[in-house]
């Protein structure tokens, strides 16, 4: 069965206590300690950071160049509040050789410093277009989950953080590699771009790289010598 680990797995308003005390910049490392405070008022309704930019209505269709894997991901619309606070619904569906292996429901919230804040997942895994399961699914304040970033409002070289922490369930780790970066696709030249490296701590060979453009979001997801490239803008 293939996970979104395994396929391609897409977030200041909350104070951090002791978030990050001089990590190093490799698979593996841990914030010293990982304790978000949610205060609902330090959000903002919209999610415009320019490397993750949420517009309702807005998707995004992906393909794996020389292979069968697509991804399509959308921004429905829809709202869900979590521990007080107004997310954003981001729907990614997996598909290989045009059989759904996933679909998940994300949640992300944006605070007033721009830092874009991932609040939990519904995953639901198929297999032969069957439900198979529904590993990965997680809330933040639930059984002592927190919410993780996505996306920093100002990232740096070297910036390390959870983007999940569900403890044993979705710990999905990620680290600034750099920005200002050129990178071209078959659809496009990008510009200015943010390049993060991202692993989870639970699961062996997770890792690979993602690729941002101001006011595009993801274009590029990398794992090995594997290509997922953004072909489509609906």
């Amino acid at each position: 069965m293939q996970t979104r680990q395994q396929f391609a797995r897409l977030a200041t308003g909350i104070t951090l206590a002791a978030l990050v005390a001089s990590v190093a910049a490799h698979a593996g490392q841990k914030p010293k300690d990982w304790n978000p405070i949610v205060d609902p008022g330090n959000f903002v309704r919209v999610v415009d950071n320019t490397y993750f930019p949420l517009s309702p209505g807005h998707a995004s269709r992906f393909q794996q160049q020389g292979g069968d894997e697509t991804l399509r991901i959308e921004v429905s619309g829809h709202t869900r509040t979590i521990m007080g606070v107004r997310t954003v619904e981001v729907i990614e569906t997996a598909a290989v050789a045009g059989q759904t292996v996933e679909v998940s429901r994300n949640w992300y919230a944006q605070d007033r410093d721009g830092n874009v804040w991932y609040f939990g997942e519904a995953t639901q895994l198929y297999e032969n277009g069957a439900p198979a399961g529904t590993e990965g699914s997680w809330e933040a304040g639930v059984a002592g989950a927190l919410p993780g970033i996505i996306m920093k409002g100002q990232p740096q070289h070297g910036d390390t953080y959870f983007q999940e922490y569900a403890a044993g369930v979705a710990e999905d780790m990620a680290t600034v590699l750099d920005i200002g970066g050129t990178e071209n696709t078959e659809r496009d030249i990008y510009s200015n771009v943010l390049r993060v490296k991202e692993w989870n701590p639970l699961s062996s060979n997770s890792l690979e790289h993602k690729y941002y453009a101001p006011g595009v979001g993801l274009f590029l997801e990398v794992e090995g010598s594997k290509r997922l490239e953004l072909v489509a803008i609906e």
